[in-house]
């Protein structure tokens, strides 16, 4: 089973960057591979995926400001994210993207602890 360890968040002004990092311990092969937030008091919502060949996809709230990308040589995918806003202030974790009975995108690795990251106003 691989292991997610992400990384790389922090407190920031909102306008401000932050670049965080997911650390898988083994291959991702194939797999597309997300970024999740959960902000406080909401569920957790995918943000941005990438396939293996590098094909994106981001939700309306990040489109323009968020880039995810992946080395699949280090087995590590990245989340850069500019132009931070209050509203973007969650746990960010990282996994793969398969979709359940519902149509839900989820992870099927186990989830690691996340980073936090919180943009003041």
């Amino acid at each position: 089973q691989v292991q997610l360890v992400e990384s790389g968040g922090g407190l920031v002004q909102a306008g401000g960057s932050l670049r965080l990092s997911c650390e898988a311990s083994g291959s991702l092969g194939g797999d597309t591979m997300g970024w999740y937030r959960r902000a406080p008091g909401k569920q957790r919502e995918l943000v941005s995926s990438v396939t293996a060949d590098g094909n994106t996809i981001y939700a309306n709230p990040v489109k323009g400001r968020f880039t995810i990308s992946r080395d699949n040589a280090k087995n590590t995918v990245y989340l850069q994210m500019n132009s931070l806003k209050p509203e973007d202030t969650a746990v960010y974790y990282c996994n793969n993207v398969m979709y359940n009975d519902y149509g839900e995108p989820t992870g099927m690795y186990y989830w690691g602890k996340g980073t936090p990251v919180t943009v003041s106003s």
